[in-house]
């Protein structure tokens, strides 16, 4: 094999382990306890639109299935850990999605999760905003903060309402973007805006955080009703996610804590999985009896190291911030 060598330099692979460093010294001061839950389980991840690695164990399983899923994200061990009393905790690790390879994907990735107990989302979005200012700093940059909910940033910047508008406007609004609408839904179309309007425009050296998104992209988030005086408005979901320039960094809920529609939001996920063709997963049913037992109220956070890391280093390569890329891995 001809390229041996490692796809970034030395430089990134020292500010990966400043970065790291700064993790376990952020939490530390905060009191958040760092953990590291299993990365094969007996649960896949039942999200229509993110793939899961399987593999067959060939050992003693007494009965259990032999069939076991490399994690998608360390959240569901996570929830478990507080539901069982562990309070504030984070993971700093690898997780694996099939199929994601290419300039800004990798495999095999490294993702920051953490829950903060008691918290709603908004808190947590103040946390996760001090954390990647502090990762700027690292390397002698500063970045302003807005904040916007999900309806006024698609009002504001394309002229559309993306909770009531008819998918047609959704579609005309993606101007001279070439797509084949075989299948989409409207989610898809308010996607397709986000990553081909909206995320190419925003400024490099601005944080934006979007909150309260569309009630049908809660995944494991609350959905907020309307208040009285915004009758006839849908409900929104209580998630935030944070850009820095195009990059999407931080995706975080204040978490469903109701264990019956955690399972039916699973069956739907599974539901849609069959119509589109797609494998069956199981359903993480120790999640579920988490819920059951009971998980305190809390909002949680995942952020992408790696993209993080290219945002810092001004590259849209992730091969740039690994030691090697799933090409030479």
């Amino acid at each position: 094999m001809s390229d041996w060598q490692p796809t970034a330099n030395v430089d990134a692979l020292r500010l990966r382990a400043a970065f790291n460093r700064l993790v376990r010294e952020f939490f530390h001061a905060r009191g958040v306890l760092e953990v590291e839950t299993p990365v094969l389980s007996l649960a896949g991840n039942t999200e229509p639109n993110i793939a899961s690695f399987s593999l067959e164990f060939s050992g003693r399983t007494d009965g259990a299935a032999r069939t076991r899923w490399l994690r998608t994200s360390p959240e569901f061990a996570l929830k478990r850990l507080l539901a069982a009393g562990i309070g504030d905790c984070y993971e700093l690790g690898r997780v694996f999605r099939d199929g994601e390879a290419g300039g800004r994907h990798n495999p095999e990735f490294t993702m920051l999760e953490w829950y903060r107990a008691g918290w709603d989302h908004l808190r947590l979005l103040d946390e996760t905003v001090a954390l990647v200012r502090a990762a700027l700093a690292l390397v002698g940059r500063k970045a302003s903060l807005q904040v916007t909910t999900f309806r006024d940033l698609y009002r504001d910047r394309l002229g559309l309402d993306p909770l009531l508008d008819d998918v047609a406007i959704l579609r005309n609004a993606l101007g001279d973007v070439a797509i084949d609408p075989d299948g989409l839904t409207r989610d898809d179309w308010l996607d397709l805006l986000m990553t081909h309007r909206l995320q190419p425009t925003f400024d490099r050296d601005v944080l934006l955080a979007v909150h309260d998104w569309p009630a049908s992209q809660a995944a494991l988030a609350r959905i907020r009703q309307p208040a009285p005086a915004e009758a006839g408005d849908p409900p929104v979901a209580e998630r935030f996610e944070l850009y820095l320039g195009a990059l999407e960094l931080a995706n975080g809920y204040h978490e469903l804590v109701d264990a019956a529609e955690q399972r039916a939001r699973f069956v739907r996920d599974s539901e849609v999985r069959a119509a589109r063709g797609l494998p069956a997963v199981p359903l993480d049913a120790a999640l579920v009896a988490a819920l059951d037992h009971g998980l305190p109220a809390c909002a949680g956070v995942a952020l992408g190291v790696d993209r993080l890391l290219m945002a810092l280093l001004g590259t849209d390569r992730i091969a740039d911030v690994l030691a090697f890329d799933f090409g030479r891995a």
